[in-house]
Protein backbone atom coordinates (compact mmCIF):
# COMPACT_ATOMS: atom_id res chain seq x y z
CA UNK A 1 0.00 0.00 0.00
CA UNK A 2 1.35 3.42 -0.74
CA UNK A 3 1.69 6.04 1.38
CA UNK A 4 -0.76 8.34 -0.46
CA UNK A 5 -2.92 5.34 0.11
CA UNK A 6 -2.59 5.20 3.72
CA UNK A 7 -3.21 9.08 4.21
CA UNK A 8 -6.21 8.84 1.82
CA UNK A 9 -7.61 5.94 4.18
CA UNK A 10 -6.67 7.80 7.59
CA UNK A 11 -8.29 10.50 6.31
CA UNK A 12 -11.32 9.49 4.91
CA UNK A 13 -11.49 7.33 8.90
CA UNK A 14 -11.22 10.18 10.97
CA UNK A 15 -13.98 11.97 8.68
CA UNK A 16 -16.55 9.58 8.46
CA UNK A 17 -15.57 8.94 12.67
CA UNK A 18 -16.43 12.42 13.33
CA UNK A 19 -19.31 12.97 11.20
CA UNK A 20 -20.71 9.25 12.79
CA UNK A 21 -19.66 10.37 16.37
CA UNK A 22 -21.34 14.27 16.04
CA UNK A 23 -24.41 12.70 14.40
CA UNK A 24 -24.71 10.31 17.38
CA UNK A 25 -24.12 12.67 19.74
CA UNK A 26 -26.88 15.14 18.86
CA UNK A 27 -29.55 12.39 17.86
CA UNK A 28 -28.87 11.26 21.83
CA UNK A 29 -29.75 14.48 22.57
CA UNK A 30 -32.79 14.29 20.45
CA UNK A 31 -33.62 11.44 21.59
CA UNK A 32 -33.20 13.01 25.99
CA UNK A 33 -35.21 16.38 24.74
CA UNK A 34 -38.13 14.19 23.61
CA UNK A 35 -38.79 10.96 26.10
CA UNK A 36 -38.08 14.74 28.85
CA UNK A 37 -41.03 16.17 26.91
CA UNK A 38 -43.09 13.31 27.15
CA UNK A 39 -42.19 12.87 30.59
CA UNK A 40 -43.14 16.53 31.40
CA UNK A 41 -46.13 16.29 29.46
CA UNK A 42 -47.48 13.34 31.24
CA UNK A 43 -47.01 14.60 34.35
CA UNK A 44 -48.92 17.70 33.87
CA UNK A 45 -51.69 16.40 32.21
CA UNK A 46 -52.16 14.00 35.38
CA UNK A 47 -51.67 17.28 37.30
CA UNK A 48 -54.03 19.54 35.81
CA UNK A 49 -56.99 15.98 35.75
CA UNK A 50 -56.21 15.82 39.44
CA UNK A 51 -57.13 19.80 40.20
CA UNK A 52 -59.63 19.94 37.74
CA UNK A 53 -61.53 16.80 39.21
CA UNK A 54 -60.74 18.12 42.34
CA UNK A 55 -62.60 21.01 41.24
CA UNK A 56 -65.50 19.32 40.37
CA UNK A 57 -65.76 17.07 43.56
CA UNK A 58 -65.71 20.29 45.56
CA UNK A 59 -68.73 21.81 43.63
CA UNK A 60 -70.37 18.90 43.50
CA UNK A 61 -70.00 18.01 47.13
CA UNK A 62 -71.87 21.47 47.24
CA UNK A 63 -74.38 20.79 44.68
CA UNK A 64 -77.54 20.41 47.27
CA UNK A 65 -76.65 23.64 49.58
CA UNK A 66 -76.62 25.25 45.99
CA UNK A 67 -79.88 24.15 44.46
CA UNK A 68 -81.33 24.83 47.77
CA UNK A 69 -80.34 28.67 47.71
CA UNK A 70 -81.40 28.31 43.85
CA UNK A 71 -85.05 27.27 45.12
CA UNK A 72 -84.98 30.25 47.56
CA UNK A 73 -84.40 27.92 50.49
CA UNK A 74 -82.12 29.08 53.66
CA UNK A 75 -78.90 27.46 54.37
CA UNK A 76 -77.78 25.71 57.79
CA UNK A 77 -75.03 27.29 59.42
CA UNK A 78 -72.82 24.77 58.40
CA UNK A 79 -74.03 24.72 54.51
CA UNK A 80 -73.12 28.17 54.96
CA UNK A 81 -69.87 27.77 56.11
CA UNK A 82 -69.22 25.22 53.64
CA UNK A 83 -70.48 27.55 50.94
CA UNK A 84 -67.99 30.21 51.99
CA UNK A 85 -65.25 27.45 52.10
CA UNK A 86 -66.15 26.68 48.66
CA UNK A 87 -63.96 29.23 47.02
CA UNK A 88 -60.65 29.17 48.97
CA UNK A 89 -60.87 25.19 48.27
CA UNK A 90 -61.79 26.04 44.21
CA UNK A 91 -59.22 29.03 44.02
CA UNK A 92 -56.23 26.26 45.74
CA UNK A 93 -57.13 23.82 42.95
CA UNK A 94 -57.35 26.36 40.10
CA UNK A 95 -53.73 27.83 41.32
CA UNK A 96 -52.34 24.06 41.31
CA UNK A 97 -53.78 23.38 37.85
CA UNK A 98 -52.31 27.14 36.80
CA UNK A 99 -48.79 25.92 37.91
CA UNK A 100 -48.99 23.08 36.30
CA UNK A 101 -49.49 25.06 33.05
CA UNK A 102 -45.42 26.04 33.54
CA UNK A 103 -44.86 22.70 32.29
CA UNK A 104 -46.16 23.42 28.80
CA UNK A 105 -43.43 26.72 29.00
CA UNK A 106 -40.53 23.76 29.64
CA UNK A 107 -42.15 21.23 26.96
CA UNK A 108 -42.10 24.58 24.10
CA UNK A 109 -38.30 24.91 25.34
CA UNK A 110 -37.14 21.29 24.74
CA UNK A 111 -39.18 20.95 21.24
CA UNK A 112 -37.19 24.53 20.55
CA UNK A 113 -33.72 23.13 21.44
CA UNK A 114 -34.70 20.04 19.82
CA UNK A 115 -35.86 21.37 16.74
CA UNK A 116 -32.80 23.30 16.68
CA UNK A 117 -30.53 20.38 17.31
CA UNK A 118 -32.54 18.86 13.93
CA UNK A 119 -31.77 22.04 11.83
CA UNK A 120 -28.43 22.02 12.97
CA UNK A 121 -27.92 18.06 11.92
CA UNK A 122 -29.60 19.14 8.26
CA UNK A 123 -27.08 21.72 7.76
CA UNK A 124 -24.31 19.24 8.83
CA UNK A 125 -25.35 16.76 6.06
CA UNK A 126 -25.75 18.95 3.68
CA UNK A 127 -22.11 20.74 4.06
CA UNK A 128 -20.61 16.76 3.82
CA UNK A 129 -23.12 16.82 0.45
CA UNK A 130 -21.74 19.84 -0.37
CA UNK A 131 -18.34 19.33 0.51
CA UNK A 132 -18.95 15.92 -1.31
CA UNK A 133 -20.01 17.24 -4.66
CA UNK A 134 -16.79 18.85 -4.95
CA UNK A 135 -14.96 15.66 -5.09
CA UNK A 136 -14.53 14.94 -8.87
CA UNK A 137 -13.49 11.70 -10.40
CA UNK A 138 -10.16 12.45 -11.30
CA UNK A 139 -9.09 13.94 -8.01
CA UNK A 140 -5.66 13.29 -6.78
CA UNK A 141 -4.70 11.78 -3.48
CA UNK A 142 -3.90 15.31 -2.31
CA UNK A 143 -6.63 16.77 -3.66
CA UNK A 144 -8.89 14.33 -1.81
CA UNK A 145 -7.20 14.90 1.38
CA UNK A 146 -7.55 18.79 0.81
CA UNK A 147 -11.38 18.39 0.59
CA UNK A 148 -11.64 15.95 3.66
CA UNK A 149 -9.57 18.06 5.86
CA UNK A 150 -12.15 20.90 4.54
CA UNK A 151 -14.78 18.99 5.36
CA UNK A 152 -13.27 17.67 8.58
CA UNK A 153 -13.11 21.30 9.75
CA UNK A 154 -16.21 22.46 8.79
CA UNK A 155 -18.15 19.60 10.47
CA UNK A 156 -16.21 20.49 13.48
CA UNK A 157 -17.09 24.06 13.49
CA UNK A 158 -20.94 23.51 12.58
CA UNK A 159 -21.11 20.65 15.75
CA UNK A 160 -19.30 23.00 17.83
CA UNK A 161 -22.19 26.33 17.25
CA UNK A 162 -24.53 23.75 17.60
CA UNK A 163 -23.76 22.53 20.79
CA UNK A 164 -23.36 26.49 21.77
CA UNK A 165 -26.34 28.07 21.08
CA UNK A 166 -28.03 24.74 22.60
CA UNK A 167 -28.85 25.60 26.47
CA UNK A 168 -28.38 22.86 28.37
CA UNK A 169 -30.88 23.57 31.26
CA UNK A 170 -34.60 24.23 31.03
CA UNK A 171 -36.47 26.86 33.19
CA UNK A 172 -39.86 28.01 33.60
CA UNK A 173 -39.36 31.78 32.44
CA UNK A 174 -43.19 32.81 31.87
CA UNK A 175 -45.20 31.94 35.16
CA UNK A 176 -45.16 34.09 38.35
CA UNK A 177 -45.37 31.02 40.46
CA UNK A 178 -41.79 30.57 41.25
CA UNK A 179 -38.75 29.73 39.07
CA UNK A 180 -38.35 25.85 38.03
CA UNK A 181 -35.35 24.61 36.52
CA UNK A 182 -35.43 21.12 34.86
CA UNK A 183 -32.06 19.20 33.95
Amino acid sequence: MTRNKKILGSHVKRLLSGVSDHGRRHLTEVETDLIQTGLLLEEAIEKLSANFMAIHQTVEAEQATIQLLLDGGQPTPEQRARLEALQGQVGQYVNAAVTSLQFQDMTSQLLDRTLKRVTGLREFLGTLGAHGAEMLPESDNEQIVELLGKVSMALAIQSLELRSVLRKAVSQQHLESGDIELF
